[in-house]
């Protein structure tokens, strides 16, 4: 059964998970017309292989350790680490440690004004 996404005006947490991080899935949070936000929830070793997203994105770590890799190379997010990604820049990402994040992207590439 699929969660119902957050309305809006409706407050949402995304704080850590702690004890239950083992037992819970990435989640969709929001879908917007032009804007997604997810709770990725990453047990340790698990990866999301290279890919792209059509416009720009975020990563924020909330709870664990990632190892998260882009055209600036191997780096390690953790707790509280944000990452800006511009459109369709490639990145990958795996648990060092258990890991939730919050991703937010754009579903359509913004022109430059």
């Amino acid at each position: 059964m699929a969660l119902p996404h957050a309305q809006s005006g409706q407050i949402v947490s995304v704080r850590p998970l702690g004890a239950r991080l083992a037992d819970t899935v990435t989640t969709a949070v929001l879908k917007a017309g032009q804007l997604e936000v997810m709770r990725v929830v990453l047990p340790v070793g698990k990866s999301l292989k290279e890919h792209q997203t059509p416009g720009e994105a975020t990563v924020q770590c909330i709870e664990g350790v990632v190892e998260f890799v882009s055209e600036q190379g191997v780096q390690q997010l953790h707790p509280g680490d944000f990452v800006h990604l511009a459109p369709r820049a490639l990145h990958s990402l795996k648990a060092v440690e258990a890991a939730s994040l919050l991703v937010t992207m754009c579903l359509k590439r913004t022109e430059a004004a």
